[in-house]
């Protein structure tokens, strides 16, 4: 039903510490390393929600090896293209006292036009088969701007919808191409319309081609506008724990609600609990299934009259 897109894939590492501090070493508590990326987060949170879920995206090298292994031990489908560089590292330090988290993005392998035709021709065989893509992350080296809005043309053609979660020029050259969602968190949604006001920069991005954007505002919950309204979401209290997964299960939510046909505010009561539930897990792509129980109940859902685009 749901197909995943990480251009970027990569192996995450995760590293516990009491307490951090700048200028000084620090005594690591838990290591974690596992396949990741934007995309293979969404399909864990979608897969542990009971989903059908494919992953797909480019991947390479001694790293892409140890990712791909990942993901066949947590049960995902991996159609995933090899590429010959090797797929990046993502580096997260938590801190044991705060919850806060500290992130290292490696920029991943350069990309050869070759290769991208490649993974355009099989992504072109894939999509037809399921009903939502979700298109996540950062562009590797080497691609061009507009990868995404010709991945987002290629499943319009195959009548598959369409979540888009990236930022900077990757976010701005999709909008031609109309993808039916977009979810930027409100630095990637001010940074993208040069706007401070959320509902003017919601308005923008739908008139460069947006059909709905849903703006997640950290633990404040989601702003979204779509041709039938707009809407806030909010949980009932902030949550203290890590962030870095948050959106990534905000956008499973999307996706799930999207693909069983559901209804804007109903869909965005699930972001609202599937994001709040993550924050308390230390790994991104993970959710607390008591936190989201208890948050999906108590979300408040709001109509708001929302600027429409010219």
């Amino acid at each position: 039903m749901i197909l995943t897109v990480t251009p970027n894939a990569a192996l995450d590492v995760t590293y516990g510490v009491g307490s951090l501090h700048p200028h000084t070493s620090h005594r690591v508590r838990t290591t974690h390393r596992r396949a990741g990326g934007k995309g293979v987060n969404v399909a864990r949170v979608l897969a542990a929600l009971g989903h059908d879920i494919t992953v797909t995206g480019l991947v390479g090298g001694p790293t892409g090896v140890l990712l791909r292994d990942d993901l066949r031990a947590a049960g995902l489908r991996d159609e995933l293209v090899p590429v010959s560089g090797d797929s990046r590292q993502t580096v997260t330090v938590v801190s044991h006292d705060d919850g806060d988290a500290t992130v290292f993005n490696e920029q991943g392998p350069r990309v050869t036009a070759p290769e991208w035709r490649t993974f355009t021709g099989h992504f072109a065989s894939l999509v037809g088969g399921f009903k939502v893509v979700t298109l996540c992350g950062s562009l590797p080296p080497g691609l061009p701007s507009d990868a995404y809005a010709h991945l987002i043309r290629i499943a319009a053609r195959a009548g598959a919808v369409t979540v888009l979660d990236t930022s900077g020029p990757a976010l701005l050259d999709a909008l031609r191409a109309g993808p039916d969602v977009v979810k930027p968190n409100t630095a990637e949604l001010f940074a993208a319309t040069g706007c401070e006001d959320v509902p003017a920069a919601v308005a923008r991005l739908r008139t460069l081609g947006a059909r709905a954007v849903v703006v997640s505002a950290g633990p404040d919950g989601l702003h979204a506008v779509g041709p039938d309204g707009g809407w806030r979401a909010a949980p009932p209290k902030r949550l203290a724990g890590n962030p870095t997964g948050a959106g990534d299960a905000c956008v499973a939510a999307l996706a799930a609600g999207l693909a069983a046909d559901g209804r804007w505010p109903d869909i965005l009561r699930e972001a609202v609990a599937l994001s709040a539930a993550a924050v308390p897990c230390p790994l991104a792509g993970d959710v607390d299934a008591g936190t989201y129980r208890h948050i999906r109940t108590n979300v408040t859902v709001e109509d708001v009259h929302a600027p429409q685009p010219h």
